[in-house]
């Protein structure tokens, strides 16, 4: 057996808060050998994250503790309440960190090269021209494409996928003994996804290092780890090699983690479905200026000539990686985003009209988008936001009528209508998302865009979204736009399905067709991205 590099016992971690103490992880116990592959599951809330921060003792002191009794040793060292001057010498070196958003992680203010030149500053003192190559190694080595172009770029002009690549890059600048993911992939297209994670695994392998994989997704687990660990409300409740742990779990948490993928088909749309919305040609080109005079010279495509139909009752999926084009075409439909082309909504012209002309339709199309945290207003209580529209488009008349539908369109959404007048961060991601779903719902839509609304929510917590979308279309006859990078949510629900790349349709047509048989070389590889987490560089997924 290897050596035992990280051993955590009894882990017990506090938070003080005004409203009393929160125990965020009790009596947590694991070990991770050398050169070894541990994940650490469970849905949001579990503590997973919080365990991950105590081994670097990045815990929000003093509001958050360790219990009496909490011991973390690494290569037999004891962490738990070491000076800050040894900690400073592990982080970053021995041990390193990728967190979950990289576009939060890095600093917005200063370009690639200097903040992973930091990192080999603090620890190894190199100088700025042996900085800059091994820089430039660094970013070769996590396949960022042509180095020295990005040495001066800033976060935000990077892709997702190449953030995270960066994020790597300075993790890795030490070659660190033990590597801890914290949610690596969530916000990531399959593709960037399994690139990411045969990343990884190609360098775990190079480097000899351990590494502790944080995450929600069991086909990330099942494809990358050999010992897996499962918390629930900070405690665990099953440990284990992965094989036996998938093939055979003993607690109902784990069974159910395992069972909360999202299933199922579609249900069978409406055979006299009439058509509701129709767009032909559509395109969006942001024009790209320069010069003092501001000369258009060149154009963005984001969405290129595209035709759509959704029929009431019948979900339409769109999907491809970032940057594609799927939110803007979403935008376009609505009239929210200027386009050309011919866009009907209910067989009457929507696209020349005037602002003020489609008022009265915009209560009939409607849009939730990904973030609920981001697109429900904090300073509004629950009851504030779903009765916004209704007070906009003059709906229920007197005050108690609006609250009346206000409470039907909560429990409709399985929300306990006596939680409306809490605010959005009384609430978990799921429930701010189904908060976000009856604020659409409560004007009685006819066609609803969905803009990724399950891609930063836990497994189960997804499965039951998507059971709640599924319930909602077939009380009344919805038609979807269901806009996704998640393949697996959307054979779940779309009935036709539109492959997007570059602003243009790679792929349309039936979805069971497309799901079970595509035709092009760059559907292919979504498929195989999202449903076997295959190697996939970016040159396989050329068309």
């Amino acid at each position: 057996m290897s050596p035992t590099l990280l051993e955590i016992d009894r882990l017990g971690v506090e938070f003080r808060l005004p409203e009393g103490t929160n125990t965020a992880v009790d009596g947590l116990s694991m070990r991770i050998e050398k050169g070894q592959t541990v994940a650490l599951v469970g849905e949001s809330g579990s503590g997973k994250s919080v365990s991950a921060l105590s081994v670097l003792q990045l815990l929000p002191y003093p509001v958050a503790r360790h219990t009496p009794g909490s011991s973390i040793r690494f290569k037999g060292e004891e962490l738990i309440g070491a000076t800050e001057i040894r900690l400073r010498a592990v982080r970053g070196d021995q041990i390193s960190m990728i967190f979950q958003e990289p576009m939060v992680s890095l600093n917005p203010l200063h370009v690639v090269e200097k903040q992973i030149g930091e990192v080999l500053l603090v620890h190894k003192g190199l100088s700025a021209g042996a900085a800059r190559q091994r820089i430039l190694e660094l970013l070769d080595m996590v396949g960022i494409p042509e180095p020295e172009k990005r040495l001066g770029a800033y976060p935000h002009q990077l892709s997702g996928g190449q953030r995270q690549r960066v994020m790597i890059a300075m993790a890795l600048a030490n070659e660190p003994d033990l590597l801890i993911a914290d949610e690596p992939t969530t916000a990531l297209d399959v593709t960037i996804q399994a690139q990411v994670l045969a990343l990884l695994a190609k360098l775990q392998e190079r480097l000899g290092m351990s590494l502790l994989l944080i995450t929600h997704d069991l086909g990330i687990v099942r494809k990358m780890a050999e010992q897996v660990y499962v918390m629930q409300g900070g405690r665990l409740v099953e440990s284990g090699a992965v094989e036996k742990v998938f093939a055979a779990p003993e607690h109902p948490y784990t069974r159910r983690l395992l069972a909360a993928e999202p299933e199922g088909a579609p249900l069978p749309a409406p055979a006299d479905a009439k058509p509701l919305v129709r767009a032909e040609n559509v395109k969006v080109w942001f024009p790209v200026k320069r010069g003092v005079l501001r000369r258009t010279v060149d154009h963005i495509k984001a969405v290129d000539g595209i035709s759509v139909t959704v029929r009431e009752g019948h979900t339409v999926g769109v999907v491809g990686e970032s940057g594609s084009g799927k939110t803007t075409l979403g935008l376009a439909l609505l009239r929210l985003q200027s386009s050309e082309g011919v866009i009907e909504f209910d067989a009457r012209d929507i696209q020349g009209g005037r602002v003020r002309d489609l008022r009265p339709l915009r209560r009939e199309m409607q849009v939730v988008f990904q973030d609920p945290f981001g697109s429900l207003s904090p300073r509004l209580s629950i009851a504030q936001i779903v009765a916004e529209g209704l007070e906009v488009h003059g709906m229920g008349g007197s005050p108690e009528a609006r609250e009346a539908l206000i409470v039907e369109a909560l429990e409709e959404v399985g929300l306990d209508p006596e939680t409306r007048h809490r605010y959005p961060h009384e609430f978990s991601g799921g429930q701010r998302q189904r908060v976000a779903i009856a604020r659409a719902m409560v004007l009685k839509p006819r066609f609803v865009v969905l803009d990724e609304p399950t891609s930063a929510l836990d497994m189960s917590v997804q499965a039951q979204i998507v059971d709640l979308l599924r319930d909602l279309q077939q009380r009344h006859r919805l038609a979807y736009l269901f806009i996704s990078h998640d393949l697996k949510v959307v054979r779940a629900l779309a009935d036709e399905l539109i492959v997007m790349r570059d602003g243009r349709v790679v792929e349309q047509g039936e979805a069971r067709r497309i799901f079970g048989s595509p035709r092009e070389a760059y559907t292919r590889a979504l498929m195989a991205a999202a449903f076997d987490l295959e190697v996939r560089e970016a040159g396989a997924v050329s068309t």
